[in-house]
């Protein structure tokens, strides 16, 4: 197994319900450039689906997941922007 990358943004929607977390993860695929690692915090269970879904759709790399960096509740889904 590979080394999960050091993410470039970290997105908290940890206080979010489906579907805001794949929102907010669709508007940073559409500001930030392609190949950027996006670390999106969330607390609903829908996200560990719904987030490998959305890339699926979309093109993007579903990286893997990772403990958020504060420690706190959630988990952190990391994303590669598509090109």
């Amino acid at each position: 197994m590979s080394e999960l990358p050091v993410p470039d943004v970290w997105l908290d929607e940890r206080h979010s319900t489906c579907p805001a977390p794949v929102i907010a993860l669709a508007r940073a695929a559409f500001v930030k450039p392609p190949g950027t690692v996006v670390a999106l915090m969330a607390a609903d269970p829908a996200a560990a689906s719904d987030i490998p879904a959305w890339c699926r759709l979309k093109g993007a790399e579903f990286l893997g997941t990772m403990a958020p960096r504060d420690g706190a509740e959630g988990t952190a889904y990391l994303v590669r922007i598509p090109d």
